[in-house]
């Protein structure tokens, strides 16, 4: 493989931000690639108003005869009366950065070594709590023994399990407990619920409440199913991760590669070039090498190659455009209907057909829609998204397998949550709608959406 070639399917791989951060690092380390500026392009567009007088002289009338929009004419009016002369402002001030009167979310560990803090602790007590917060995770569990916790702080078990008692006083209720069990209950003690039932299911009966086997805990502990419900309602209020609200989560958000509109009666793809630097190869470099002749061999030997890789990843970048608009057009050719009407209207789709269409090999596809977002009407999603297995119909030509979990998913969502539908009676259902789908798969596309089986979507 030559080296553009090597490039050319790198770059072809890079999402739109990830190629953004490849041309910043060429433009560090190649001199002879440079980056065409607003500035450049307006000086550019200058020279070409000067050749033409006509042009610039109406322009110069336009300029002098257009107002400021940058004067307070606000303040002007209400200082016009105002005691002796009025000041304004003509250099622009530099404006706050208001990411400085955000305070930063304090973790759990921090919240937790504050209120010990203020139990006013001995340097001993101290040394124990540092240790047990060090072993408190990201959900709020202490993940270390008292023994472990004392030997490692040298101190006594007993003198270790005092200051955990502390640290069980503190918020979020139910912190550094061992197990899911003492959690809830610590919540229980907090929230003042003495209620036996309550206490009883989660002390021997959690396994059942997992399962919704309401059931099996009525008939455990000899009490109607009325008296289990309203025991679950109270258990169901409670926090089984303390340390949820302190997670350090960062939101990540998706910027698209393409966008697809809809214009009239078609549809209009755009690249999302965005932020993305226009690139030149540096004038003075080439003409240094070509004019030259007194440049030392090494010199022009490191510019020329300099040069040669600033031309690559320029038509590498352009083959890239070329590449996934061809292959975006294609797309939009073989799922019109999907763009049109939603999810439901899918076709089942593979690499090859769009390979096909285009003359290109299926590897350079998989490239192609690897980590790769389009905006279209019916949403934001990953180029991979449009190619889907195929689900034989009773009748007519064969769908695509997400139309078949969308389906699905419309399914539940209309069922009556006292009697909700087996995966058994839904295979059923999407056989009389022409769907010929098996149990097992209905199970398999249930669980890939993360929806429960009927027993746990049961309400009572």
């Amino acid at each position: 493989m030559t080296p553009q070639l090597q490039m050319a399917i790198k770059l072809l791989q890079l999402n739109r931000l990830e190629l953004a951060d490849r041309i910043q690092q060429e433009l560090s380390e190649n001199p002879a690639l440079e980056e065409v500026t607003e500035t450049d392009s307006q000086e550019e567009s200058s020279e070409n108003e000067a050749a033409s007088g006509e042009a610039a002289d109406e322009q110069e009338v336009y300029m002098s005869e257009k107002i400021s929009d940058q004067v307070e004419w606000e303040n002007y009016l209400n200082d016009y009366n105002a005691a002796g002369g009025v000041h304004f402002e003509t250099e622009p001030r530099e404006q706050p950065q208001y990411e400085s009167f955000i305070a930063p979310k304090r973790s759990l560990n921090e919240h937790l070594l504050w209120q010990f803090l203020m139990t006013l602790p001995d340097e001993t007590e101290e040394n124990i709590a540092s240790m047990i917060i060090g072993n408190v995770d990201e959900d709020g569990y202490l993940q270390a023994d008292i023994p472990e916790i004392a030997a490692a702080a040298g101190v006594s078990p007993e003198k270790a399990e005092t200051v955990l008692e502390v640290f069980k006083t503190f918020d979020p209720p139910g912190v550094c407990a061992r197990n899911l069990s003492e959690c809830l209950l610590l919540q229980l003690h907090h929230l003042d619920i003495k209620d036996p039932i309550v206490h009883q299911i989660i002390e021997h009966h959690l396994r059942d409440l997992e399962n919704r086997n309401y059931k099996a805990i009525a008939r455990a502990l000899k009490i109607s199913m009325e008296d289990t419900i309203a025991a679950v309602n109270v258990i169901q209020n409670l926090e089984p991760r303390p340390g949820r609200e302190f997670k350090q989560t960062e939101t990540n958000y998706i910027v698209p590669d393409i966008y697809v509109y809809k214009f009239d009666d078609d549809f209009m793809i755009t690249l999302n070039d965005d932020d993305l630097p226009k690139l030149n190869i540096n004038p003075y470099y080439k003409k240094t090498v070509n004019h030259n002749n007194q440049m030392a061999k090494k010199t022009k030997e490191y510019l020329q190659e300099r040069i040669r890789s600033a031309s690559w990843l320029i038509k590498s970048i352009q083959q890239r455009r070329k590449t996934i608009y061809n292959v975006m057009n294609s797309i939009l050719k073989f799922q019109y209907d999907f763009f049109e009407k939603g999810v439901a209207h899918l076709k089942p789709m593979v690499l090859r057909d769009v390979a096909e269409d285009i003359g290109m090999h299926e590897s350079t596809i998989s490239r192609v829609t690897s980590n790769k977002y389009a905006h279209t009407p019916q949403g934001i999603f990953e180029l991979k998204f449009f190619f889907n297995s195929s689900i034989n119909r009773v009748e007519g030509e064969s769908m695509a397998s997400a139309s078949v979990q969308e389906a699905i998913r419309q399914i539940i969502k209309s069922e009556d949550s006292t009697k909700p539908f087996s995966d058994d009676k839904i295979s059923k259902m999407l056989a009389d709608s022409n769907i010929d789908i098996a149990r097992r798969t209905v199970t398999k596309y249930r669980e890939a959406m993360g929806i429960l089986s009927s027993t746990k979507r049961k309400q009572y």
